[in-house]
């Protein structure tokens, strides 16, 4: 592992802190330990860890008021829950962390062993997940407006699976930052700190950028249908649509593209949402409701909105092969999107088990880690001829 890599360690058990972080140092992770979560919190204005390792009673506080504050920094590492509490009290406090966007791990049941801490390691999206990554990815903070400058912004592609046929049909493009020092950076490394006028200026990168990657595509004989994220504030931008019109394909058998908002920035403002979808469909443009079931809009209001896809909040995708209530939220979600017309996403697939019940459910399409990482470029287009359209899930 990258010596780059730090953990946070937010325990007031001082013994538990240091079996962490010498196992951690075993893996050239370094580690820096806290008692409280106003400690934790304030170092992260200093530094900024990959994962965070986190009780949830603390000595005057507990893991929610860390939550928040995370949430509210925008914390784009992971978080591995650690107690010896109710295990149902354990999986409400991550669909807390997930409902304030972080990356909530499995939760982990004192005592455990090293061996759970370096599955947390091996589960963080910056850690062994990301095996087909430079081993430099890490979390390091990075002007955005630099990196749009200098050109060092890139697509790396995480395939989409048709869960029917194991075919693959599409991928998501996210953000990564290609540094000429620090190697390739997460976007955990750019967005934090991001001015509004950076947002506008990125959306207008992935944009195009997919529009040209996907003529790449076609060329060589491959048309997925791509997505990348943006916020609706992002949409908001009067050299979006000119752009747009400018870089699509004008070939007739362009899938179109995708864009994925959020649920919670869709319900702030439907009657925009509904304005912008619409003017973006004349060009072939849909939305995607992505990480849905978190914000517990309502299903009536967005009957008003068209999207091509409904995407199942990976806080759900994860453990529904087991956990009833889970599946039950997948399947109800599932169902509301084939309502709808839309397609069905599950997100976050890392387990066998839970693949297996999201297709049992119907869902149309799986995206994760079980199914391959993110990759760059030229190794998508190689995934497609090496396999002729046809992912192997193993």
């Amino acid at each position: 592992m990258d010596t780059n890599w730090l953990a946070f360690i937010v325990d007031d058990e001082e013994g538990l802190c240091k079996f962490i972080a010498t196992t951690l140092a075993d893996r050239q992770v370094d580690a820096d330990s806290f008692r409280t979560a106003e400690q934790a919190l304030a170092a992260l204005d200093h530094r900024i860890p990959a994962i965070i390792f986190l009780d949830i009673a603390l000595k005057h506080s507990d893991a929610v008021d860390v939550i928040r504050g995370l949430g509210k920094r925008k914390f784009a590492g992971a978080v591995q829950l650690m107690s010896g509490s109710d295990p149902i009290l354990l999986a409400d406090v991550c669909r807390i962390g997930a409902r304030h966007g972080l990356e909530m791990l499995p939760p982990l049941s004192k005592p455990f062993r090293t061996s759970a801490i370096l599955d947390a390691l091996t589960g963080a999206s910056i850690g062994g997940r990301m095996s087909e990554a430079p081993p430099a990815m890490t979390i390091r903070r990075q002007d955005l407006d630099q990196a749009l400058a200098e050109g060092w912004l890139e697509l790396w592609y995480q395939p989409k699976i048709d869960l029917r046929t194991m075919a693959l049909v599409g991928a998501e493009g996210l953000i990564r930052c290609r540094h000429p020092e620090h190697g390739i950076l997460s976007p955990a490394s750019l967005l934090p700190d991001a001015s509004e006028a950076g947002l506008r200026a990125l959306t207008e990168f992935v944009i195009v950028e997919a529009l040209r990657d996907w003529s790449d595509f076609a060329n060589c004989g491959f048309s997925p249908r791509l997505a990348v994220n943006s916020t609706l504030g992002g949409l908001i931008n009067p050299n979006l649509i000119p752009l747009i019109r400018e870089h699509r394909p004008s070939i007739d058998w362009w899938p179109g593209l995708i864009l994925e908002v959020t649920e919670e920035d869709v319900v702030d403002d439907m009657t925009l949402a509904h304005e912008i979808a619409t003017q973006l469909r004349i060009y072939g443009v849909m939305l995607a409701i992505d990480d849905f079931g978190e914000g517990y809009s309502s299903f009536a209001r967005l009957r008003e909105l068209a999207f091509a896809e409904l995407k199942l909040d990976g806080s759900f995708v994860r453990h529904c092969g087991s956990d009833e209530r889970n599946a039950g939220i997948c399947r109800a979600i599932i169902e509301l999107a084939h309502q709808f017309g839309a397609t069905a996403v599950a997100e976050g697939l890392e387990d066998e088990a839970d693949m297996l019940a999201v297709q049992r459910m119907g869902c149309d399409i799986g995206q994760g880690f079980l199914l391959s990482p993110p990759m760059p470029k030229s190794k998508f287009e190689s995934l497609n001829h090496q396999f002729a359209g046809r992912v192997n899930a193993s």
